[in-house]
């Protein structure tokens, strides 16, 4: 679906620049609101370049931070109303498993989340996961309502029903230049395109675009190791595909977290990842040296003998993917300071995907100068010092 070559002008009621989940579901929500919108990607569709490509992502209602935990029953609705609309299934409830050390804090935060007291011995662990081990002093919380969305196949849907209700995608564009007014103007390399608002969701890419417009985003792009394991004993309930999602939270051999998934991208191989990775430029993302450590693999490795020995001790794939943190790992949903019909969605830590239906309605209410639906106030970019640059 590469764009023209000739050159392109036109004018819209809205720009939004980046086709990841995020992006695809800020223009969906415009479209729905009937104002004409132009999505651009720098890349042609469908790629593996950025952080929504591949099969399975989490999803859940346990969540350790509250202004996440509140959006999620809003978040599982709207996905349901996508499926309806795009007429395909893009989620599959399995139940969620958050273990970890008793009274962790985050352990805490997402059992409040959940509103019932769903904490779970050894006992009854091995029954509904058999092949997940609790150590000494540690517990687990279930999660009812989780899962495994579709990623690939969510991503093509809303750029589905963006299209069905008029909106322009045009990817192998990439953005050069972005000149702020009351009708900002976008060029790319195939076109000139203006709009009274531009929603800048671009990932990795977010920091580089928005340096021209005066700001510095504390914004580090991780190069994330995504790892699956063969079972044992193919088929076995152990860690299979009627297994339940897990995350391990607070354990000091993985400070960051460690989260699996279900077999689903390849028959007898369950995704099991850790939830960080190493500072990389995105341009640079796949060129590493031959023979460049991977200490996260190796963390995996000792994780998966210790709570899934149902798992062979080394990954039989290895994909990357990238991640875009911010320092405390909240999102930056949030006006440009200076031009305030320039809203940015970035920063969105590995922990996005799930929300960007909440995420691409907030960036849309934001851009259009509605109230919000949820509190913005933990997504703020002044939040972080000295970001505001010398003026244009």
């Amino acid at each position: 679906m590469a764009a023209p070559s000739q050159p392109q002008q036109a004018t819209y009621d809205a720009i939004v620049i980046g086709a990841g989940i995020q992006g695809s579901f800020t223009a969906y929500h415009l479209a729905q609101r009937r104002r004409d919108t132009l999505l651009l990607e720098q890349f042609i569709l469908p790629h593996s370049r950025g952080s929504s490509h591949g099969q399975s992502r989490i999803t859940r209602s346990a969540y350790p931070r509250v202004p996440y935990a509140r959006m999620m029953p809003d978040s599982f609705h709207l996905w349901q109303r996508l499926e309806a609309e795009a007429g395909t299934s893009l989620y599959r409830r399995t139940g969620l498993v958050v273990l970890g050390p008793a009274g962790d804090p985050e352990l805490e935060g997402c059992r409040r989340s959940l509103g019932t007291d769903q904490v779970l011995d050894a006992t009854v662990l091995a029954r509904c996961f058999p092949g997940l081990r609790l150590h000494a002093g540690e517990v687990a919380v279930w999660d009812g309502t989780g899962g495994v969305l579709f990623a690939d196949r969510a991503l093509r849907a809303v750029q589905d029903v963006f299209r069905r209700h008029g909106g322009t995608l045009r990817d192998g564009e990439k953005v050069l230049r972005i000149e702020p007014g009351a009708v900002l103007t976008v060029t790319t390399t195939a076109g000139v395109y203006q709009a009274p608002r531009l929603i800048i969701a671009a990932g990795a890419w977010t920091g580089a675009l928005v340096a021209p417009l005066g700001l510095c985003l504390p914004l580090q792009p991780l190069r994330i190791n995504v790892c699956y394991w063969r079972e044992k004993e193919p088929g076995s309930p152990s860690a299979g595909r009627a297994s339940p999602c897990f995350m391990a939270l607070g354990l000091s051999r993985a400070p960051h977290g460690v989260y699996g998934l279900p077999a689903l991208e390849y028959p007898g191989l369950v995704k099991v990842c850790y939830h960080h990775g190493s500072p990389t430029d995105p341009e640079e993302r796949d060129r590493l040296p031959p023979g460049t450590p991977h200490p996260d693999v190796a963390l995996l490795s000792s994780f998966i003998s210790s709570y899934l020995p149902g798992l062979e001790p080394r990954p039989a794939v290895v994909e990357t993917c990238l991640y875009t943190n911010t320092p405390d790992e909240d999102f930056i949903l949030d006006r440009h300071p200076k031009f305030s019909n320039i809203i940015i969605g970035a920063g969105f830590s590995g922990h996005g995907f799930k929300l960007a239906p909440v995420v691409g309605k907030l960036l849309c209410e934001l851009s259009l100068g509605e109230e919000p639906s949820h509190s913005m106030a933990p997504f703020t970019i002044t939040r972080f010092p000295g970001v505001l640059r010398a003026a244009l």
